[in-house]
C-alpha cells in the first residue's frame, strides 16, 4: 500500500504534517478522524476525535486535509 503525505489545515492539528495511505488514484482518503494531534502521550479512552476532509494538493504537491469537527467524546464511543 502506498502512502501519500498531507498537511491538517484548521482545527487542533493545524499545520501537522503526517503519512495517510494513497487511494489507487494516489489521494488521501476522503476524510480522516485524528485523535491526539500532537502524537505525544498514551490514548485515553474517551478522549476527542476531530474529523477531516481532503481538499487539494498545495503548491508543493502536498495534499491539505482541512478540519471539519471535533467529536468531544470519541468517535468510536
Amino acid at each position: 500500500m502506498s502512502e501519500v503525505t498531507v498537511r491538517f489545515v484548521g482545527g487542533p492539528a493545524h499545520d501537522l504534517v503526517r503519512a495517510l495511505p494513497a487511494d489507487p488514484d494516489g489521494a488521501p482518503p476522503a476524510r480522516w478522524v485524528l485523535r491526539h494531534p500532537d502524537g505525544g502521550g498514551p490514548t485515553v479512552a474517551g478522549g476527542p476525535d476531530h474529523l477531516y476532509e481532503r481538499d487539494r494538493p498545495d503548491a508543493s504537491g502536498t495534499w491539505e486535509m482541512r478540519f471539519v469537527h471535533t467529536y468531544p467524546v470519541g468517535v468510536s464511543e
